[in-house]
């Protein structure tokens, strides 16, 4: 799949299974009307990252449930994103690492899912509450990579997928799509930009 089409304008971007990534943008002007503050731990400082859209921050709640009961304490650390909160933080990656690099690991304004209000970052005391690849080979990071799905949430940038989704690695990037969707794309083993070439691509989201 080639990442560097042109890029297209989501019709729908309420939509729990739009897809966003390089070539699918959100509005400028698009921000979630459902957006609570999520009710798990959390190490986040910036009051708009603590919120998601209700459904995924419930779903987030049960995830939280589940691996404390598991043995395993999350905390969250990055939620919701404003297209001018996202403008500023590609800025800053781009002047600090180049842009070339800048786009292996943020998106560019429009095309970062946390402005869909259906993601959140999360972390654990293992990695200093850092978000860092060495949390997929944690007891936390292999626990949401075994069992997100089953609360409606896909770990959205797989190991050795960055040819597909064009970025690196993140095991704590969670991605609400619902129970059933989630549950299909993990049992499929594809990307999400995969499954949705796959079964999606003829639907305007």
């Amino acid at each position: 799949m080639n990442i560097e089409n042109e890029v297209i304008v989501i019709e729908n971007p309420e939509e729990l299974n739009s897809l966003v990534n390089k070539k699918r943008g959100l509005p400028s002007d698009y921000i979630p009307d459902d957006l609570v503050i999520v009710e798990v731990p959390m190490d986040i400082e910036r009051l708009e990252s603590r919120m998601l859209r209700k459904v995924a921050s419930d779903a987030l709640t049960e995830l939280f449930k589940e691996a404390e009961k598991s043995g395993n304490n999350l905390y969250a650390a990055s939620g919701y994103r404003s297209y001018i909160t996202q403008v500023n933080l590609f800025k800053s990656y781009a002047e600090k690492h180049g842009e070339a690099e800048a786009n292996r690991f943020s998106a560019k304004a429009g095309h970062s899912e946390h402005q869909t209000g259906l993601t959140m970052d999360v972390t654990s005391e293992n990695v200093d509450f850092d978000l860092v690849e060495e949390f997929g080979e944690t007891p936390e990071g292999r626990w949401l990579g075994e069992n997100s799905h089953k609360f409606g949430f896909i770990i959205r940038y797989p190991k050795g997928t960055e040819e597909i989704t064009g970025y690196l690695y993140e095991p704590w990037h969670l991605r609400f799509l619902g129970i059933e969707l989630a549950t299909k794309v993990y049992e499929s083993n594809l990307t999400y930009d995969e499954y949705w070439e796959k079964y999606f691509h003829l639907i305007k989201f």
